[in-house]
């Protein structure tokens, strides 16, 4: 269902990109382009399917017609559950099933391309480093993120005196070259804990070279990239709102 070429990557580094690429598309699909993603699930249509893509893209489809199909099916049905449940319910819901399928599609290549004991192990502890799509929708790896932080970069990363976004990293707090070794001792701490901050839109951690922004409405971090912003926009913006939360509206 991918619209393209069929794609085989067969060795251990080539399945867990597949599966990082897959995992943006989706992780996209319910954050930043939750809106689209909504009006495609449309109840009144057949059985619909999220696709994420090795191009880090998403589509919604029918299922592939070929039984058995190349590679294993997405959950079937999810536009079906849409109306059912409260929206926050069903992106959570489309979220575990779209976990389980990218194992599934990681473990298939496995399979196929003859994976070892070793090889297999070691791709499941590649993929395991990673949060699951369910954690980076749901908060939850937000909340982890929260708790191992320190009271110090808690109260700062929510500072709105600052400028909301600097020109090569996220607004965390950083030790004055002028302080003691206490402090110094701090910063280094702190930087470590950055590393775990996640993009809101492609879930990727956080990396010194690059810029990053803050959304004032749901507190999430993204890559200047992912959400088209640059420092020189970011700049004139008082209070910047992410995609997801600048479409999100009443639903009936």
């Amino acid at each position: 269902m991918d619209g393209s070429q069929p794609y085989n990557p067969r060795t251990v580094e080539e399945v867990f990109r597949d599966l990082k690429s897959r995992r943006a598309g989706i992780i996209k699909a319910l954050t930043t382009d939750v809106e689209e993603f909504y009006q495609r699930c449309d109840p009144e249509k057949e059985n619909l399917c999220l696709y994420g893509l090795p191009n880090e893209q998403w589509e919604v489809n029918l299922p592939a017609e070929e039984v058995p199909p190349e590679l294993p099916e997405p959950a079937l049905g999810i536009n079906f559950a849409r109306d059912g449940m409260p929206e926050k319910d069903w992106l959570a819901l489309v979220a575990v099933h779209g976990d389980a399928w990218l194992l599934a599609v990681a473990f298939y290549f496995g399979a196929r391309f003859g994976f070892d004991k070793a090889d297999r192990k070691r791709l499941f502890n590649m993929i395991n480093d990673l949060p699951t799509i369910f954690e980076v929708v749901s908060g939850v790896a937000k909340k982890q993120l929260k708790e191992k932080s320190t009271v110090s970069n808690h109260s700062s990363s929510k500072s709105k005196s600052n400028s909301k976004a600097k020109g090569s990293e996220p607004k965390f707090p950083k030790a004055s070259s002028s302080k003691d070794d206490d402090e110094e001792g701090l910063d280094e701490e702190e930087d470590e804990e950055h590393g775990d901050t996640l993009c809101g839109s492609c879930g990727e951690n956080y990396a010194s070279d690059e810029f990053w922004i803050c959304c004032d409405i749901c507190e999430r971090w993204f890559h200047g990239s992912c959400v088209k912003i640059t420092p020189a926009r970011a700049e004139h913006i008082k209070q910047y709102k992410c995609p997801a939360c600048t479409n999100k509206r009443a639903r009936p």
